[in-house]
């Protein structure tokens, strides 16, 4: 754990205050409703279950002691209706907002449901926010607003032409958060997350996410397909890590301005290639009998950014943000959750 993390987590149990987490029935935010119980916090979650589960809930509180769970409270209920966003916000001292409908090609397939959940969403949430008299919102934004600029690593005041709907809806996220910081004097964190992983990822349906999909594939005896030539590339975080940025970006002193956008990442770049072959040896520390075949390539997929590599000074350089887990690492302590979680 790194200092400035460490030093926020000794602050916060000596302090307990409210927090909502949207989207907290998710893989990612149930992460964050178990790090803040366990901090002896008091947390609101909001969550519709569109792509949340109530197992990820049942998971945190049997992660916590009964006591800590019993300062979980659960909203159900969809961000696209503001009185609903109302509701969540009532004596919120912070809020951490991942509520979403993720994936790139649900999004193309689907531009408006992208759009009312993650923009009428965002949109109601950031006004509850306002009208509630909540300071700063720290809310998940993408690597995705990159879109097609080549440089690298990804630097935040860079961004090229967006490549889908899904990344259109959290650019405007981040074009929303500077309108109100601007006209309501609040302040607002937007986490450009990279390829987050781990334990309650599902892995199963369409949108899957490429290393929770993998490994249910290689544990079925399924082909892995890799879309294109394998040599798409991406920074791989594990999602201890997206908890630490979450609790530092909602807690700093001061932001360098008002509405700031964050990289949150660790740094690394890892192509496809080399992904498979680390899953693959990862789900062999735990399953050796399988015999997992190689992956057969099929066409680019529409909408993928072909590299994504980020640098994350600015996160660590404001907000005393240290990646604590790499690739391999957090591999190693997602793969026996997927295994068990896999049919």
């Amino acid at each position: 754990m790194n200092t400035a993390f460490q030093t926020l987590t000794s602050t916060l149990s000596s302090t307990p205050q409210r927090w909502l987490v949207t989207g907290g029935a998710g893989f990612i935010g149930s992460h964050l409703i178990e790090t803040l119980l366990n901090l002896d916090q008091e947390v609101t979650c909001l969550d519709n279950l569109a792509t949340g589960y109530e197992k990820n809930l049942d998971a945190v509180r049997d992660a916590v002691t009964p006591e800590r769970a019993s300062r979980l409270t659960t909203l159900i209920g969809d961000l696209a209706d503001f009185d609903t966003c109302l509701e969540a916000c009532r004596g919120a001292n912070h809020v951490l907002h991942q509520g979403a409908l993720g994936s790139v090609p649900r999004s193309i397939e689907d531009p408006i449901a992208s759009h009312r959940a993650n923009t009428t969403g965002t949109l109601n949430l950031f006004t509850a926010a306002k009208e509630s008299g909540i300071q700063r919102v720290v809310y998940a934004s993408s690597s995705s607003v990159y879109g097609d600029e080549p440089s690298l690593p990804k630097i935040e005041t860079k961004t090229g032409h967006l490549l889908s709907p899904y990344a259109a809806t959290k650019a405007i996220a981040e074009t929303y958060a500077e309108a109100f910081s601007q006209c309501y004097g609040m302040e607002f964190a937007g986490l450009r997350y990279f390829n987050v992983f781990g334990p309650r990822q599902d892995p199963e349906g369409a949108y899957a996410a490429v290393i929770p999909a993998w490994i249910a594939a290689m544990l079925r005896g399924e082909t892995v397909y890799i879309n294109g030539d394998g040599e798409t590339s991406r920074d791989f975080t594990y999602v201890a890590n997206v908890v630490q940025a979450n609790l530092l970006a909602a807690t700093a002193p001061n932001l360098a301005e008002p509405a700031r956008a964050f990289n949150v990442a660790i740094g690394g770049r890892t192509t496809l290639n080399e992904l498979f072959h680390q899953v693959r040896e990862s789900l062999a520390s735990v399953r050796p009998e399988l015999d997992v075949p190689d992956p057969i390539y099929r066409d680019f997929r529409s909408g993928d950014i072909r590299h994504s590599h980020a640098d994350f000074s600015r996160a660590r350089d404001e907000l005393g943000f240290s990646p604590t887990h790499n690739l391999p690492e957090g591999l190693a302590i997602s793969m026996p959750w997927y295994v068990a979680h896999t049919i």
